[in-house]
């Protein structure tokens, strides 16, 4: 496309187009900065009420999976104040090579980690609505731990290539020497690209099989739910138990809708994105490329959102978190209006003795 906005420049830099989506160095910064205050607040938070509250052994299996979920996301947390500094710079890295790397594994583990993790989650649910004597007579909190030493296990070793990989890509741009973060697929030599196809589109077709098994097993929640007869009404309230049922499928809800609106969009358009930015579909217009690029930044910033949302997730899954987060908010409230109460009766004790104090001098007067 000749006329470009904006937002959008192409370079011809030996023979090779460089397609950049300009706006990311305005909203990405803006967009991690909230991410990055949300989300260390957020998960410092069901940090500690997930350890506050290992005294449960029925939330033993589950409180494991929330736990390493937590730490995932993080982990990417404190990834970002390096990611928002190399947006402000227009995608220049200033830090170290060492530092790209890591942060670049850091992604990389929350992004596979928080899926891997919702997934055992979902399963989890599923075990505890489908066969509950089953779920309830093993050892949970055995197999918590080794299915989270399994994910870490996977997700390590998936990682390692991010670590002994160069991470930064030198370039001129606009006569200006920057350094890319794992960035620069452009300058990949040939053998180089098939390896990054086949090791792209083999992680997409893993994300697709995970999600179907999401699916599979929040469908099989919502029809073992639905399924169930109607509680008869308590004769102390008159009121239908059905609060049960309602929260699990408000858990299975969420599940889905971290991976619909996190995950999903990604995972769709990666494919297309790698075959753009390798340059392998060479008759693509400069419109195609440049369309391509702008959703797949789009759909990175959408996977940063998944660190603010799994703490929902949590509320949605287990009554024990959600009631521990009423019981401190509302002890919090208590304490807050005692404090007040406090306040007001002092100054009023204090108004009514220099009333009396006033009362008497007058009558000596």
């Amino acid at each position: 496309m000749e006329n470009m906005s904006s937002t959008k420049w192409t370079e011809n830099t030996n023979d090779t187009e460089i397609i950049d989506s300009r706006f990311r160095y305005t909203l990405f910064p803006i967009f991690y900065g909230v991410v990055f205050v949300l989300g260390l607040i957020a998960n410092c938070y069901a940090l500690y009420v997930l350890h506050r509250m290992r005294e449960s052994k029925a939330m033993n299996e589950i409180r494991i999976y929330m736990t390493n979920l937590t730490v995932a996301d993080l982990l990417f947390v404190s990834a970002l104040p390096f990611w928002i500094d190399y947006y402000m710079h227009e995608g220049h890295w200033r830090s170290t090579e060492a530092f790209c790397r890591i942060t670049g594994t850091f992604f990389f583990i929350n992004t596979y980690g928080s899926i891997l993790f919702l997934t055992v989650i979902s399963i989890n649910r599923y075990w505890a609505v489908t066969k509950p004597l089953k779920a309830a007579s093993s050892d949970c909190w055995k197999r918590g731990a080794i299915i989270s030493v399994l994910i870490w296990a996977f997700i390590l070793s998936a990682s390692i290539p991010q670590l002994t990989k160069e991470g930064i890509q030198k370039e001129q741009r606009m006569n200006r020497s920057m350094q890319r973060c794992f960035e620069g697929y452009h300058y990949t030599d040939e053998n180089t690209k098939n390896v990054l196809v086949i090791t792209h589109f083999s992680i997409i077709g893993l994300f697709f099989l995970v999600f179907l098994m999401v699916i599979i097993c929040n469908i099989s929640i919502a029809r073992a739910l639905l399924s169930q007869p109607i509680s008869q009404p308590r004769a102390s309230t008159g009121r239908r138990p059905g609060g049960t049922k309602r929260r699990a499928l408000r858990m299975l809800c969420a599940v889905i809708g971290v991976f619909v609106i996190c995950f999903l969009p990604h995972h769709v358009v990666q494919g297309p994105w790698v075959l753009s930015v390798l340059q392998l579909k060479k008759y693509w217009s400069t419109w195609t490329h440049q369309t391509l690029n702008d959703a797949h930044q789009i759909t990175l910033m959408l996977m940063g959102i998944n660190c603010l949302l799994d703490p929902l997730v949590y509320c949605f899954a287990t009554t024990k978190f959600r009631k521990y987060l009423e019981n401190h908010f509302t002890k919090m409230k208590n304490r807050k209006n005692c404090s007040r109460y406090t306040l007001s009766t002092g100054i009023s004790l204090k108004s009514r003795h220099q009333s009396i104090v006033n009362a008497v001098d007058e009558e000596k007067a």
